[in-house]
């Protein structure tokens, strides 16, 4: 892409006021010799002054045509053509590409040139074979399009989907631009202890491994939120951490063991301040990586445009959205009942709140395409999050949703360890009766919290 825009703008220079020959109304043959005398006399222009290039990639086409062919070579910033001519790079460097495959990664030195049929190619004076493909490329055409098999040999997809790569090449895009927005708002960036010997910040199920120097069994972190709040704790008064956690559950297209996740704490500040700062990030995002602020997924367009994200209570999107009237949802039996019929789980032990939470999952997750904060969650289900001081039974906590997914939790933290503590014995209690992902006991965060934070 790179050679192509600089010859462009080479063109443009260098055959300034040469316009194209006017062929309407020639025979075909007069016309088609006017035309071929205006390319060799553009091409002698430009040869004369011409763009060398070097560079390398994955030859992804080939066609012979006795003294000359052609290929195409793919590298990160796309693919180009190139004019291989057995008189140009010598006889037998010719018969070697001509016995090469498909797949075969080639350095190539040769100049910028346009071909008759107006595209920009590589004329090659140079070719080197740097690494022979020992396996068959999948069919270009077709492309690699078995789902299991792209997510097992990532590597061929990345070769033959163009949107694979460029869904890497996003993900990094978006990973940096955070980690900027965030420093320019004066976060500092931290890491955490990736084995733990309490797997705390979340409801989750942990994977267990052993340090056999300390004859010790640890967890690989579901979270890193406990060991972020220690720093809050410590004076540190803005900090985030991009990393990985770990999650011994189900997986499908929107849960995966190990991800990556992005979790920031800032003192003094409350969930309304989270909430406009997450908009304004988002929003950074979308113009940074994708040019605008709405942007197109999966063939609905989503507008990020700060100002217009919707901002809803928990129980009033049971209403609003899922179509549930309080009568409804505060019937324990009703609720209970109306969820077994929809296929899920629903034991007698679980709280009415819980099943508040299921009944969202049911019936409102999916219906919200555009950002929504769904904020004020039951205390119950939001273990960490401060409770609210008007209706102690919810909490200052918010989850956003785009396109019928959560994408983000975040909340107003609790920092009363008289609270916490009795919240982690509820929790403990529900672990004892078969919740896996029940949160544990933490002594080392409760005393941290009684320093104050």
């Amino acid at each position: 892409d790179e050679a192509k825009e600089f010859y462009i703008a080479h063109e443009e220079k260098l055959l300034a006021g040469h316009a194209a020959p006017n062929v309407e109304g020639m025979e075909e043959a007069e016309a088609r010799e006017v035309l071929n005398a205006d390319y060799n006399e553009r091409r002698a222009i430009m040869d004369a002054s011409p763009i060398n290039v070097s560079f390398a990639g994955r030859m992804m086409f080939k066609r012979v045509m006795g003294k000359a062919s052609f290929c195409n070579i793919q590298d990160l910033k796309g693919t180009i053509q190139v004019y291989v001519a057995k008189d140009a790079i010598g006889e037998e460097a010719y018969a070697d590409f001509k016995k090469s495959d498909i797949g075969d990664i080639y350095g190539i030195k040769g100049y910028v040139f346009r071909t008759k049929t107006g595209e920009i190619s590589i004329h090659a004076v140079e070719m080197t074979m740097l690494t022979k493909s020992l396996q068959i490329l999948p069919e270009k055409f077709h492309g690699l399009t078995d789902t299991d098999t792209r997510y097992r040999q990532r590597y061929v997809d990345l070769i033959m989907n163009t949107e694979s790569k460029d869904t890497f090449i996003k993900r990094s895009r978006i990973i940096s631009a955070i980690r900027r927005y965030l420093d320019t708002q004066g976060f500092m960036e931290v890491e955490t202890p990736m084995m733990q010997a309490v797997a705390g910040g979340a409801a989750a199920r942990p994977f267990e491994t052993y340090h056999n120097a300390l004859d010790l069994k640890l967890y690989m972190r579901i979270a890193p939120e406990l060991y972020l709040k220690r720093l809050l704790v410590g004076g540190f008064e803005k900090v985030f951490e991009l990393n990985r956690n770990f999650r011994n559950e189900g997986i499908d297209t929107r849960h995966n063991p190990e991800f990556t996740s992005c979790e920031f704490y800032w003192a003094y500040a409350n969930f309304h301040d989270l909430m406009d700062l997450t908009e304004e990030l988002f929003a950074r995002l979308a113009n940074k990586v994708c040019g605008g602020t709405v942007i197109t997924y999966q063939g609905q367009e989503i507008d990020l445009t700060p100002g217009k994200w919707t901002r809803m209570s928990f129980y009033e999107s049971l209403t609003k959205i899922g179509g549930h009237s309080p009568e409804f949802y505060n019937d324990y039996n009703k609720v209970r009942d109306y969820i077994r019929s929809r296929g899920e789980k629903a034991t007698d032990s679980e709280s009415l709140p819980k099943l508040h939470a299921k009944l969202f999952d049911l019936d409102v997750e999916e219906k919200l395409i555009q950002p929504h904060f769904i904020y004020h969650y039951p205390t119950e289900i939001s273990p960490l999050s401060r409770r609210n001081n008007e209706h102690p039974d919810l909490t200052d906590r918010f989850e956003l949703f785009i396109t019928g997914r959560e994408l983000a939790n975040a909340f107003s933290e609790l920092n009363d360890p008289v609270d916490q503590r009795l919240r982690f014995e509820e929790q403990v209690r529900e672990k004892e009766a078969g919740d896996d992902e029940a949160h544990a006991m933490d002594e080392d965060f409760l005393r941290a919290l009684e320093y104050g934070m």
